[in-house]
């Protein structure tokens, strides 16, 4: 008969070293974590501001945007220019302030929109953001000094 004691402790494959699954384990938690942040904050972040439609005014353009868009102004050598942190088409059109014409020009630059004010006399204007109800204006006052 056989008997089921090991004789000598040893056995026909040679012994593994045992894998630490701690580690492996927390990477990924870590990944899964941070993967279904990436997700979360994409479904959550909200999109580009967008140009609805442009108005011409008597003195100023309306612009009408979806949210609030950041706006910086510029104004050099007599002309006056918006960069708007927006997406839209381009556009152009004249206006009449008195008896000038003023020339504007609407178009996208990099991640902005470049809306850009020519006379031939100096030009000053302001600018000012208002909610309408769901959407934003946009209201551009020009005015010649």
């Amino acid at each position: 008969m056989r008997d089921t004691e090991a004789k000598d402790d040893a056995h026909s494959t040679a012994p593994t070293a045992r894998q630490r699954l701690w580690p492996r384990f927390l990477g990924s938690l870590i990944l899964l974590g941070l993967l279904s942040g990436l997700m979360l904050g994409r479904l959550t972040a909200p999109g580009e501001v967008r140009l609805l439609t442009i108005e011409p005014q008597t003195a100023g353009l309306t612009l009408w945007f979806d949210r609030a868009p950041e706006i910086f102004a510029e104004s050099r050598d007599g002309t006056y220019a918006l960069r708007i942190a927006a997406r839209g088409q381009s556009e152009q059109g004249q206006l009449r302030l008195g008896q000038a014409l003023i020339n504007w020009r609407l178009r996208p630059v990099d991640r902005y929109l470049l809306l850009g004010f020519v006379a031939a006399r100096p030009l000053s204007a302001a600018w000012r953001a208002v909610a309408d109800g769901e959407r934003w204006r946009v209201d551009i006052r020009l005015a010649m000094p």
